[in-house]
């Protein structure tokens, strides 16, 4: 920077005052370009965002036209429904537990549940499912003694409708949990895992064999895919991370003749439990107090419907990313500025200051 005062006789180097002052054009120029280059790429994705905008409204009207013309809930979709209630009233008789809270937010307090920050992000009832890191945050504080503060969260929660957690609970953050890696059932619109089934030396599966239990789960059609930031749905998150290669068989006996192909352990239909250790669990199952719908498996949407749904949570999913990607280009940008401002600002104060010593080496000239 120049000096704003001259000694007596000293020339002012003009040669070192244009140079730097060409300097400091360059990166203000420079910084201009990036804010372009920022500006245009915001521009780029606000037109893919109306464009997905525009798309999604389109789906929207015709599932809207499809479901308004459906005729009336047939038996097996009644009975269905009289199933999953029953599951839910199972799980409000946990009344200390993390999932009898929740469940009674979504069946009686939808509305204001849905606002709040600590079950905006939450996936399911049974298991408590977060979808973020910063979701499952949400559920519980500490003090600055790291005890549990029941006046925040999910215990705040229980409070205010009249039900104390006890005890503690599992929650699964899908974002963090490593997915499956390999391919699903080819045309399978549940998205099935293409797993190596167990084979005898002649080909045919050991006697008794189901499936694997990851496969044997009828996902609901809005979690089957772009759950995650990386489009995974909950099958190959959470479900395969909860069972793995776990095999499903008819009988104990079934199970036990089946010894040599439980690489990851095997459970059967009348209670037989088996972990790939080798640990059994024996004796009866009579106090399960939650029992899941079974479902059909067979959807009772027309396929091109189903594309649509599968088609409408994609771009959902793709305006999320694309909203991620609006708001780092937008924190981008304001860096830029503000470095142009700083930038701008030190340029305008170098010429101010450097016109000065020229008129005072002209003066004594």
């Amino acid at each position: 920077m120049p000096q704003k005062e001259m000694r007596d006789g000293e020339i002012p180097d003009v040669d070192f005052i244009k140079s730097h002052s060409q300097k400091l054009e360059d990166e203000l120029q420079k910084l201009g370009l990036k804010i372009k280059h920022h500006e245009d790429n915001l521009k780029f994705l606000k037109a893919q965002m109306n464009s997905i905008d525009e798309s999604i409204l389109d789906m929207q009207v015709n599932l809207g036209k499809y479901h308004s013309s459906a005729g009336a809930v047939d038996n097996d979709d009644f009975s269905a429904t009289n199933t999953e209630k029953q599951t839910i009233e199972s799980i409000l008789k946990q009344e200390q537990s993390a999932a009898g809270i929740m469940c009674q937010l979504k069946v009686y307090h939808a509305v204001q549940a849905s606002k709040l920050p600590l079950t905006k992000d939450v996936l399911g009832i049974v298991a408590t499912l977060g979808k973020t890191y910063e979701g499952v945050k949400e559920l519980e504080k500490y003090d600055k003694e790291g005890m549990i503060d029941k006046s925040y969260g999910l215990h705040g929660l229980g409070k205010a409708i009249g039900r104390h957690l006890d005890g503690r609970y599992l929650v699964f953050c899908i974002e963090n949990l490593r997915p499956y890696i390999g391919e699903f059932v080819p045309e399978d619109p549940q998205r099935r895992l293409a797993l190596l089934k167990p084979r005898l030396p002649n080909g045919d599966p050991p006697p008794g064999f189901i499936d694997f239990a990851v496969n044997m789960i009828d996902v609901d059609q809005m979690h089957l895919s772009c759950i995650t930031a990386s489009g995974h749905g909950l099958r190959e998150t959470l479900f395969y991370n909860l069972f793995s290669r776990l095999q499903v068989y008819k009988t104990r006996s079934d199970m036990l003749r089946a010894l040599p192909f439980l690489s990851e352990g095997a459970i059967s239909l009348d209670g037989g439990i088996m972990k790939s250790s080798g640990l059994f669990y024996l004796g009866g199952r009579n106090s399960i107090e939650v029992i899941f719908p079974i479902s059909s498996g067979i959807s009772r949407l027309p396929t091109d419907v189903l594309e649509i749904e599968e088609q409408l949570k994609v771009m959902r999913w793709q305006k999320e990313r694309l909203l991620e990607d609006v708001q780092r280009e937008e924190t981008l940008l304001n860096h830029v500025k503000t470095m142009f401002s700083t930038k701008k600002e030190e340029y305008v104060k170098y010429l101010r200051e450097t016109a000065q010593i020229l008129q005072q080496g002209a003066s004594r000239i």
